[in-house]
């Protein structure tokens, strides 16, 4: 599991406890990677959205982050068989 120091990048959305978190993901390979990531992240309970982008490796998730944590989230990425950073910006 890769070691983080930044702070996520995170911004309040329409729901107060849920924030908007930023991941940089490695080891994508085909656009399939997308589905992989989206669909491990997306059965965690407090995830109420997560988008992949694929050309920029980037993750972002929608989260409570009273219920999952940004570790688990990049737990999660990893279960799907890729690391992933808390995004610098």
């Amino acid at each position: 599991m890769t070691t983080h120091t930044a702070t996520p990048t995170s911004t309040p959305t329409s729901t107060p406890a849920t924030v908007h978190t930023i991941l940089r993901a490695d080891g994508f390979s085909c656009p399939s990677c997308v589905a992989k990531i989206e669909k491990q992240i997306g059965r965690l309970a407090g995830v109420t959205g997560v988008t992949v982008f694929f050309a920029t490796a980037r993750i972002e998730i929608d989260h409570d982050p009273a219920v999952v944590s940004t570790d688990a989230l990049i737990a999660a990425v990893g279960k799907a068989g890729y690391t992933a950073r808390l995004a610098a910006f």
